[in-house]
């Protein structure tokens, strides 16, 4: 809850409000925290909130949450008083869940894997309770001993339930095993580089469907976020990717989650650079390897995935095929158009004062004439999060560079695509797009620049 704001739009600190359930009792703050507080969960007693707290305020957009505990039955008069119980955890945790076994469990992002840790409400060391290349999450309230269910996928099992008793996990649900059972998925394997400023990156590496060795045609698939990352869980369109003949790789560029807070937060008002120099790092080590065709080099991702496209392509042209999902490009324009004002000011400054930053991370746009790559745009009709207009510049720009290019607008939709009729014709628009360009070899010419400038 929020209190006393004077401009709630550009504020984003949260704090909790308690009240006792009789009728007429006036509700008390138990929070002071100057950032975002949130996913409260009741002690077994009801004396006391463990929730997350989010990092400083000025990297909320940013920030690992933290797991705090505030005692909220017998405040003093000055004030409840929280105290965060994993201040060397440096890693973002999630959803908490007070079990009545004295521990308090909570998910935790952690280098392509989430686990499921737990520690005392007084703080000391983080115990981890499951491990293992996988994501588990989605924690139910914990029993007596600590057992609960939860949501577990890796590689090539979509979500399913599990029993998590002693460490040990216990499937329960089998929602997908028919679907399982008429399919061929490949595993999933950990890879590295290392950028030319010597930062270690690490990624995930998919191969084609009955890879037997030798050089492919090769897409980048590039997370959003920024500080989501790519991780061991199953995640259909790497899988299709792949079935179709594609190796697949995913990077945890600097900005991503799961490396702790300096890696998070490195990209702090300068976007599209780093990110692009381990993007790029990462591509040269697959080369290296000898798994990627160079001849045959595809990118593409959803919303700061699809801005990392048009950063990417408009730095390096050896990419045959690009797909940018939900971007933008000419960022100065999307000032006051997407809901991301309070951050812009932040890392940049209004641009009226401080122009230079602003034109540095529009170069995408600014230098569209640098750009080769056959590129489609798609995006949401109502997307709010990162506007059409991100899509419909660079749409533009590349028609009149002679680009090839299309635009694809899915109406009534958001920064999500929800429409199943719409998920199925993007699933197919991208592996057209890159079977002409990537597997086809990128071959541009005048008539397939007019014939792909379709809206």
């Amino acid at each position: 809850s929020k209190r006393g704001d004077t401009d709630v739009d550009r504020d984003h600190n949260t704090d909790f409000w308690v009240a006792d359930a009789k009728g007429g009792a006036a509700p008390r703050k138990v929070t002071t925290w100057p950032g975002e507080d949130g996913s409260p969960t009741w002690s077994p007693d009801s004396k006391s909130i463990a929730y997350l707290q989010g990092g400083e305020a000025k990297y909320y957009a940013y920030s690992m949450d933290r797991l705090a505990v505030v005692q909220v039955d017998d405040c003093p008069k000055s004030g409840c008083v929280a105290r965060v119980v994993t201040p060397t955890l440096d890693r973002a945790v999630g959803q908490p869940r007070w079990a009545a076994d004295g521990y308090i469990y909570f998910p935790v992002t952690d280098d392509r894997m989430v686990w499921i840790g737990r520690v005392k409400p007084t703080g000391g060391t983080v115990e981890k309770v499951s491990t293992g290349p996988r994501v588990v999450n989605a924690l139910d309230q914990p029993g007596a001993d600590g057992a609960m269910s939860v949501l577990v996928s890796d590689d090539t099992l979509p979500a399913e339930v599990f029993a998590l008793e002693n460490g040990s996990l216990r499937r329960i649900s089998h929602q997908n095993d028919e679907w399982l059972a008429g399919v061929q998925l490949v595993p999933v394997e950990d890879v590295a580089s290392r950028s030319r400023d010597g930062t270690d990156v690490h990624g995930l590496l998919a191969k084609p469907l009955g890879y037997k060795g030798g050089k492919v045609p090769f897409l980048l698939r590039v997370h959003g976020g920024p500080n989501g990352q790519d991780e061991h869980g199953f995640f259909f369109e790497r899988q299709l990717f792949a079935a179709n003949g594609y190796a697949v790789l995913a990077v945890n560029y600097r900005g991503s989650a799961g490396r702790g807070e300096a890696y998070q937060t490195a990209i702090y008002g300068d976007w599209g650079n780093k990110e692009v120099v381990d993007l790029l790092g990462a591509v040269d080590e697959a080369l290296k390897r000898g798994v990627a065709d160079p001849g045959k080099l595809g990118i593409g991702g959803w919303s700061y995935g699809g801005i990392l496209t048009d950063y990417t392509i408009a730095t390096d042209t050896r990419f045959k095929g690009a797909i940018s999902g939900a971007g933008s490009a000419l960022q100065l324009a999307m000032y006051g158009v997407d809901q991301y004002t309070v951050q812009y000011e932040t890392e940049l400054g209004a641009p009226w004062k401080n122009l230079e930053p602003w034109l540095r991370i529009s170069y995408p746009f600014l230098h569209a004439d640098r750009i080769r790559t056959p590129t489609l745009f798609l995006v949401g009709e109502k997307d709010f999060n990162v506007p059409s207009v991100g899509s419909e510049q660079m749409y533009q720009a590349l028609r009149s560079l002679g680009v090839p290019t299309q635009l694809i607008i899915y109406p009534g939709q958001f920064h999500g695509i929800t429409v199943p009729s719409y998920k199925v014709d993007r699933l197919n628009r991208y592996l057209a797009w890159y079977d002409r360009y990537v597997k086809g070899g990128g071959a541009v010419t005048a008539a397939t620049a007019n014939a792909s400038g379709a809206r």
